[in-house]
């Protein structure tokens, strides 16, 4: 660890684990700033359904690249990683320690690998690809990546579909595949050092619950009403990133009649729970990532005590063993 780099805090893990109230906790006693890494608080208007703080917790501690984009405009992770850096470099210069929070696994994967030298969207290539996509589906396209990239193809899901078109764009754009073109990235060593903790549940059944009741609670709160208004403006539509984020999408439907509120509330869950389980698959593969538990009773004292140790420049785990969590 280099003692002369600034510190900075990754705080990630699964949806509905607790990342944000441990993350409000820690700035209410630290001297921390966050910046949010996920990547459906970016949108703007969409509120319960990501579970966004509300304007209470958001005034005890401010939210970086929160609400910056409009629903029908779109947000990359070469994007993400541009504005986090900057954010980042503006925290430490004010003082501060950069505490970056959110499930967003690509978004920290950008931000740790720099920026990119890839070559930009091409507007005749992406809009034929586009086409194709709505034509032939989201599996097909993936399985004809499989056959040109099959390494990147084993990373990227057969639904997602803007990852799936970049990666076919890549290779025409370049004639070599998106693996190809990420072992000829020049990486910089990252100028901050870090302190990595990984947050969830000790059971999944734990996990589980806390998703099925938020959802619940997001119907009671008025998320049909929130899509229904994002569903009335002629610029949005279920193809955009934002309209794909999780629960948007299921209520959606529900609004054009497929299904019925007890299917809504059934698919929404199951949903979820398939992106915390997406989450989880990627974030054990993170070198060196501390999970701890976050239903733990000593969970903020803790955490705290390891925290205040990194930021004198000592090591965090001792701290931290009474909390440690093997995550499968």
């Amino acid at each position: 660890m280099n003692l002369l780099a600034p510190p900075a805090i990754f705080l990630l893990g699964p949806t509905a684990a607790g990342k944000t109230d441990l993350a409000v906790a820690l700035v209410e006693q630290l001297n921390c700033e966050i910046i949010s890494v996920d990547s459906a608080l970016v949108y703007r208007g969409m509120d319960i359904g990501t579970a966004k703080p509300d304007a209470t917790t958001l005034q005890r501690a401010p939210h970086r690249l929160v609400d910056i984009r409009d629903p029908a405009e779109s947000y990359s992770a070469g994007d993400f990683g541009r504005d986090a850096l900057q954010a980042m470099q503006d925290i430490t210069a004010a003082g501060k320690t950069p505490l970056l929070v959110g499930g967003t696994s690509l978004y920290y994967q950008r931000l740790l690998a720099g920026e990119s030298n890839l070559p930009q969207a091409d507007p005749q290539i992406r809009e034929r690809l586009s086409a194709e996509l709505q034509q032939l589906g989201c599996p097909a396209m993936h399985q004809r990546l499989a056959e040109i990239d099959p390494e990147s193809a084993a990373k990227i899901a057969a639904t997602d579909p803007q990852r799936t078109l970049r990666a076919l764009e890549l290779w025409e754009l370049t004639g070599k595949t998106r693996s190809q073109l990420w072992l000829e990235q020049v990486r910089p060593e990252f100028p901050w050092r870090l302190l990595q903790l990984g947050l969830a549940p000790a059971a999944r059944s734990t996990l589980h619950q806390r998703i099925a009741e938020r959802f619940a609670k997001m119907l009671e709160q008025g998320f049909i009403e929130e899509v229904e208004a994002l569903r009335a403006r002629a610029d949005l539509h279920l193809g955009l990133p934002s309209m794909r984020a999780v629960g948007y999408r299921q209520v959606w439907q529900y609004l054009d009649g497929d299904y019925d509120r007890t299917a809504l509330l059934e698919k929404g869950i199951a949903a979820t729970r398939q992106l915390a389980k997406r989450q989880l698959t990627w974030m054990r593969s993170w070198q060196k990532l501390n999970w701890i538990q976050s239903d733990a009773a000593e969970l903020l004292p803790i955490t705290l005590s390891a925290t205040r140790a990194f930021l004198d420049g000592e090591a965090a785990e001792k701290s931290l063993q009474p909390l440690i969590l093997q995550v499968r």
